[in-house]
């Protein structure tokens, strides 16, 4: 039809005819692009893709990539784009621009990654206004699903892994703990979660500190903490470089987590985080949502692909963002291919799946994560430094959404 459009073009001889053509034919083209617009589905990944903090978008962005992979990039007979955005590291005015300009410039119909939790709550108020999906694949501060109707979680949230911890440390003889942790959203979460069951089951929290969100120096603070004699130290800190300069800062102060025990969460001894640490690391007990040591067959074929694909083993970011795929693909299969924020957030609701990490769901009425939390103790198995796990605390909700909604 256009060929024949611009053949006429060629013999039009006055100015009317060839404005109307060209009108006809702009909108052809217009229709035609359209067309295969609403044959792409576009999500939106904003992540610290530079900075501190960039290692944790790589790791999130590997397991979305291994996702596609697996299962190929067309769901529900249309093709899924990808829109990549850097906040570089802590900007909440950045992520809200970045998902304003994906929103309205990029036309994309899913937001999805966010790392940090101060970028994730200033792109929630987006999603609320624009009625997009928003797939929240790590950021852990319990409310941000509360900001935004459409938002839902696949990764963890710190009260859900430090109460659960809280409770399991006081009733395996830890009595009395100080508590350190960053002075943010995830920080003040992890500590009042730990704080708050482990006193309810017993124990004695003996002092806290919190400290800036990229301190680079921990031995004024472990130092504090050692003046107190406590039976146990429980730190937060976000995945990146920080827990090898708390382990750093440990042995520079005389500290044996052998001897005084270290509890965290996951971040502690992540992969990365182990590799900086080394011996220091050696019986650090965290609780946490994911393992590559998890003894399924899921897992370890997901592990098997993943370090097939790019060298290195998974984490627990690589499995938020594996899973916040798995979410959108089977929304998108529920929905028939429509992207309004309304019909996918409303399939996303119960949905329940066989994850690398084991049994995961959606609580329908928080639409947060329900899955079991890992205690894991840091060993050396051929030479190299691992988390073990321990025990298992099966069906974990946030307790915080849980508290909230009575």
């Amino acid at each position: 039809m256009c060929k024949a459009f611009v053949s006429k073009i060629l013999v039009c001889k006055t100015f009317a005819c060839k404005t109307f053509i060209m009108a006809t034919l702009g909108a052809l083209l217009v229709l035609a692009t359209t067309a295969q617009a609403q044959d792409t589905i576009k999500i939106g990944l904003i992540m610290p893709y530079s900075g501190q903090f960039a290692d944790t978008a790589v790791q999130m962005d590997n397991g979305i990539k291994l996702y596609v992979q697996r299962y190929g990039a067309t769901v529900a007979g249309k093709k899924i784009e990808f829109i990549r955005k850097d906040t570089g590291g802590v900007a909440p005015d950045v992520a809200k621009r970045l998902a304003q300009e994906l929103v309205v410039r990029d036309g994309v119909d899913i937001l999805a990654g966010f790392v940090l939790t101060p970028n994730a709550l200033a792109a929630a108020d987006v999603s609320a206004s624009a009625k997009k999906l928003m797939v929240i694949m790590n950021a852990g501060t319990s409310i941000i699903t509360t900001k935004s109707p459409y938002a839902v979680r696949t990764s963890v949230t710190l009260p859900q892994v430090s109460e659960a911890f809280g409770q399991w440390a006081a009733k395996n003889s830890v009595k009395k703990v100080y508590t350190m942790v960053s002075d943010f959203g995830p920080g003040h979460d992890a500590e009042q979660g730990f704080q708050r069951a482990f006193k309810e089951a017993g124990g004695e929290i003996i002092g806290s500190v919190r400290f800036p969100v990229a301190n680079p120096d921990f031995s004024a603070f472990v130092q504090r903490a050692k003046d107190l004699n406590p039976e146990a130290i429980f730190l937060f800190v976000p995945a990146g470089a920080q827990p090898a300069a708390f382990a750093k800062a440990l042995a520079e102060r005389g500290l044996d987590a052998k001897k005084v025990k270290v509890l965290g969460t996951g971040e502690v001894t992540a992969e990365a985080a182990l590799k900086g640490m080394g011996d220091a690391s050696l019986g650090i007990l965290t609780a946490w949502n994911y393992d590559p040591q998890h003894d399924t067959g899921s897992n370890k074929a997901f592990v098997k692909d993943y370090v097939s694909a790019f060298g290195r083993t998974p984490d627990f970011m690589s499995a938020g963002g594996y899973d916040g795929m798995h979410l959108i693909y089977e929304a998108l299969k529920k929905t028939g291919g429509k992207t309004d924020g309304d019909a996918l957030i409303t399939a996303t609701k119960g949905m329940a799946w066989e994850s690398p990490r084991g049994p995961i769901a959606i609580d329908p009425e928080t639409r947060d994560v329900v899955q079991n939390i890992y205690i894991r103790r840091v060993e050396k198995i051929e030479g190299v430094p691992v988390n073990v796990i321990i025990d298992t605390i099966k069906d974990m909700k946030d307790p915080v959404l849980a508290r909230m909604r009575k």
